[in-house]
């Protein structure tokens, strides 16, 4: 019995370290590496790399869907401390007539009329933001605010095209490229019509795509909650990938 007994440890023993090498060995594929000309602020922590190398195979679909979303409080601009920034474009615009929630400046729920800011960790471009989380969300990766966490020094006031750019990396070294992407900007004020051609083209050149694949579309929210109060600005995007069969433009 007592060989018996020592025989069965030594099997399970064996087996244990047979499949605890097939664990580490593991190499699923496609796994998404960071190209020699990701910018060094770019360069991913450990944690980041493991998150963005799941150990399931992305399959090569012809198609990918993907939705993106973000919203930024608005502020007084010397409280948040940096400029609207949507698209990659900075708003100028006229001071607006931002609801004072909190009685800072005036009356609490009365009108202050002020040049607005965005209050966020980075330059908090939510359209920028929302298309990032799409292409993630469409490769079933992690979220953007897992990837680029508002605890990390180094995002601190970061220009978000640099999001972008790793974005537009990730989905290429996966192997797809953009089929459309349809931007909705819900925001009450400042207006952003004339400033949506530029958005349009920094959208284009960041994701190495055609203006035919790109749609900025902006809508107020009819005067409702903190967006309609001008204390928030938010962005939602839809987004398809295609399998690049072809060389990305």
């Amino acid at each position: 019995m007592s060989k018996l007994i020592a025989f069965t440890l030594l099997a399970a023993c064996f087996c244990f370290q047979i499949a605890n090498a097939f664990v580490v060995g593991v190499t699923p594929s496609p796994r998404t590496h960071h190209s020699s000309g990701t910018p060094l602020a770019l360069q991913a922590s450990t944690q980041t790399d493991d998150l963005m190398t799941p150990a399931y195979e992305i399959e090569k679909i012809p198609i990918r869907i993907g939705h993106g979303f973000d919203i930024h409080r608005m502020a007084p601009i010397d409280d948040a401390g940096q400029p609207v920034v949507i698209g990659g474009v900075t708003i100028d615009h006229k001071p607006q007539p931002w609801i004072d929630a909190d009685g800072k400046y005036v009356e609490k729920g009365c009108v202050y009329e002020t040049k607005l800011g965005v209050v966020a960790h980075s330059d908090g471009d939510v359209v920028y933001h929302s298309i990032v989380d799409a292409i993630f969300g469409a490769l079933t990766l992690p979220d953007i605010g897992q990837v680029f966490q508002d605890t990390d020094p180094r995002w601190k006031a970061c220009d978000s095209s640099k999001f972008m750019e790793y974005a537009a990396q990730v989905m290429k070294n996966c192997g797809y490229k953009i089929g459309n992407v349809d931007v909705t900007l819900i925001l009450e004020r400042p207006k952003v019509a004339s400033f949506k051609p530029a958005m349009k083209e920094n959208i284009v050149a960041l994701l190495k795509t055609t203006p035919g694949r790109v749609n900025i579309k902006a809508r107020t929210h009819e005067r409702v909650d903190s967006v309609g109060e001008l204390r928030s600005l938010s962005c939602h995007v839809v987004l398809t990938l295609e399998l690049a069969t072809e060389p990305s433009i």
